[in-house]
């Protein structure tokens, strides 16, 4: 099955991503263009394998929650130095952290499937 990502919700992910783009304006016009250096790198390797240990041990256990997901997805983008792996960390990070949004948001709305509540 494949989906549009909305997550249950027409319209959620163009809402979600209208926000995310209103609050980027927003930081734009706060504190203008930001040229700051990453302060990532394997150094932080143990961090980001004790974030999946967590992750994992919490989806065995029953208990796994969206905290533990995103700490996981920023944990790991904190050990990349590389600009293309940090790059596609990152993605990842804002697509679960959608994704989130879209869970609470859906905690509102009722679930459609194929077209249906």
């Amino acid at each position: 099955m494949t989906s549009d990502g909305d997550y249950g919700v027409p319209g959620s992910l163009a809402k979600v991503l209208a926000d995310v783009a209103a609050e980027r304006a927003a930081q734009d016009a706060r504190w203008g263009i930001q040229d700051i250096p990453d302060g990532t790198g394997a150094d932080r390797t143990a961090a980001a394998d004790r974030g999946k240990e967590e992750t994992a041990e919490a989806a065995r256990e029953g208990r796994l929650t969206w905290r533990h997901i995103l700490l996981e997805e920023v944990l790991e983008s904190f050990a990349e130095d590389d600009p293309d792996t940090l790059r596609t960390e990152l993605i990842q990070v804002a697509a679960v952290a959608v994704k989130w949004v879209q869970a609470l948001d859906r905690r509102e709305q009722p679930l459609v499937l194929h077209g249906r509540p």
